[in-house]
């Protein structure tokens, strides 16, 4: 796989990259349990392009300038609609086997804008539409009626639209 192929939210990721540069590192606290972390990015690219590699903690130093390294199992996200490549916990990150020489520092895909897709609510089975995904005009009945045609007593007594009687 090479940098140009990722997109938001891949997941599985395996990429050999070089270090070009790295940020000044910052502290942050957790929202879950107020612990303070610290957290970097660095640049990295091979040969189709470049993207930042954000860092955590122990990670921070395990990444030195100008080095290949093998990640392994990594994953994308967006970061103020800004594509990151991430390691996280299940990731790895070893020396590369074979240099990266050459680096296209002119395709950054970092510095592209993606569109910042909801978190909640989207996604599942039927795309996250509400009333099951068939919204599309129509009312959604309830299946429970003992007629067999999908339609419960309360949309069928009183309806005035010319099918009863």
């Amino acid at each position: 796989m090479q940098i140009t192929e990722l997109r938001p939210f891949s997941k599985k990721v395996d990429l050999t990259v070089k270090v070009l540069e790295k940020n000044e590192v910052r502290e942050v606290s957790s929202k879950l349990d107020n612990s303070t972390h610290k957290v970097t990015e660095a640049l990295v690219g091979d040969a189709s392009g470049t993207i930042l590699l954000t860092l955590w903690d122990d990670g921070i130093d395990k990444v030195e300038i100008g080095k290949s390294y093998k990640i392994g199992n990594g994953y994308t996200s967006l970061f103020k609609n800004s594509l990151r490549l991430n390691i996280g916990r299940y990731g790895t990150l070893a020396d590369a086997e074979a240099e990266v020489t050459e680096v296209n520092q002119e395709n950054n895909l970092s510095e592209k804008e993606f569109p910042q897709q909801r978190r909640f609510g989207g996604g599942g089975r039927f795309g996250g539409r509400r009333n099951g995904g068939f919204n599309r005009g129509y009312q959604q009945r309830d299946s429970g009626g003992e007629s067999g045609d999908g339609a419960d007593e309360s949309d069928s007594q009183g309806s005035d639209d010319g099918d009863m009687e």
